[in-house]
């Protein structure tokens, strides 16, 4: 097991990452030309809620089937459920020390979520009533990470210390496929708009999909070497696309659904690390700045460059790290260092 300090929140993130031994690039689109820039604006339309746990390391934050947001506190060893007047109730995970990290709703419009537990080494649903049910992974230690549903149902997980990627179905049997690619530190994980589920590859800068129906899996090199892929979320309707970050290299990218890889790079790219990653409704994305304390708004333009602009954050050095759309339309997010501690919002038009 990784030393628990390595281990809390956006920072195991960042020595993974910092570890990337990168990999041979594929045939595929140059870097596109710098995003449209305009000025960093002054931090405006904020609110931040202190999370009730000090240091709890709040990571994953999903919108639940009963208007609240729910999050992760990976050192707190709790789900957290924030209304969005701001109030936070908080629920003890049963296993000790888990360190849980992503979260997402139920398909459907099911009263709870699922979750991961690093070392608990375990999957668990919540209700919206605050009950929590575990499930043990079969393979010993094997770092369940990020998590998304599939229209049918059926939960999907990433196996980041056993490089497999993980399948709770709907009948409650587990199935485990291994990535082919050695060392891939599999990440973040969501479901593609061609049905299959689309994962990073965080320490060999390759995005993974795999076949729910066969379990195939198919891998895509990133055009930059040492890219660092981190969060994933599917692009516009109708794009076919799906947008991820690149944590490295300071960049946010877009792949087809037949695998082209196209890149853009943030304005401050260096030191941004760029983590969680969201599509609004008005089919813009936004992208949390790890290492920057920023939030970048990027609006894709099929014809050209996106226009891309960045905010400052009102508690500065807050290491935000996951992001959502809630049911207000705001953007909600969670800031991972100590000195934060804190869920934020923002308003987007």
């Amino acid at each position: 097991m990784r030393s628990f300090g390595l281990a809390l929140g956006g920072f195991v993130l960042a020595a993974a990452l910092a570890a990337c031994g990168g990999g041979s690039g594929m045939v595929t689109p140059t870097v596109s030309p710098t995003p449209t820039a305009s000025p960093t604006p002054v931090p405006t339309g904020y609110h931040e809620y202190l999370v009730p746990t000090a240091s709890s390391f709040p990571y994953g934050i999903a919108k639940g089937s009963d208007g609240n947001l729910w999050f992760t506190e990976n050192a707190g060893n709790k789900i957290g459920k924030i209304t969005t007047a701001g109030a936070i109730t908080e629920y003890t995970i049963p296993t000790a020390g888990s360190q849980p990290y992503g979260i997402t709703p139920a398909a459907g419009n099911g009263a709870a979520l699922w979750f991961t537990e690093y070392v608990g080494n375990k999957i668990a649903q919540i209700t919206t009533s605050g009950t929590v049910t575990e499930y043990p992974v079969p393979t010993a230690s094997a770092g369940p990470w990020g998590i998304a549903t599939d229209p049918s149902g059926n939960v999907w997980f990433t196996e980041y210390a056993a490089n497999q990627i993980g399948e709770y179905t709907t009948a409650g049997q587990f199935k485990e496929y291994k990535i082919t690619s050695m060392g891939a530190a599999p990440l973040n994980i969501a479901s593609g708009p061609d049905g299959n589920l689309w994962f990073t590859e965080s320490l060999i800068g390759k995005i993974g999909q795999i076949n729910p129906a066969t379990g195939a899996i198919t891998e895509f090199t990133t055009p930059t070497a040492n890219s660092g892929p981190s969060f994933i979320t599917p692009g516009p309707a109708g794009s076919n696309t799906l947008w991820f970050s690149e944590y490295k290299i300071g960049r946010v990218a877009q792949i087809t659904t037949a695998g082209a890889i196209t890149e853009y790079p943030l304005l401050t790219a260096s030191g941004a690390n760029p983590n969680g990653i969201v599509l609004a409704p008005d089919n813009s994305l936004w992208v949390l700045e790890f290492g920057n304390g920023q939030i970048a708004h990027v609006v894709p333009n099929p014809a050209a460059t996106p226009t891309v602009t960045e905010y400052g954050i009102l508690t500065g050095n807050s290491s935000p790290t996951s992001a959502v759309i809630g049911p207000d339309n705001g953007l909600w997010f969670t800031e991972t260092a100590p000195a934060a501690n804190k869920i934020g919002r923002r308003q987007i038009p």
